[in-house]
């Protein structure tokens, strides 16, 4: 996300997208992982979003910062939320020995 424009390879269209929402996607998967609870994380997430959207538009990185990009991290990261939350409520088997 902080790479300068020279460095950012070129890609098909959307292509973009696609990657921020698989980046904040397993940023919020990994998180909860780690055990760090939902609302902090949806939070720091969110704010990381608009920070590195700013940051490349005003960094001297040759980018310009996307409320789109930003809009798509803040999806991927709330998908990455609900896919664990929803993993986590499926019961589990008993075990039986026998």
């Amino acid at each position: 996300m902080f790479t300068p424009a020279s460095g950012v390879p070129s890609a098909p269209p959307g292509t973009d997208k696609v990657v921020h929402f698989a980046l904040f996607l397993a940023l919020a998967c990994t998180g909860r992982a780690a055990r760090v609870r939902p609302l902090p994380l949806a939070a720091g997430l969110i704010g990381y979003a608009a920070l590195s959207e700013t940051l490349q538009a005003v960094l001297p990185l040759g980018r310009s910062g996307d409320l789109a990009d930003g809009l798509v991290d803040v999806l991927g990261a709330v998908a990455g939320l609900l896919i664990i939350a929803a993993v986590r409520s499926v019961p589990r088997g008993r075990r039986t020995t026998g």
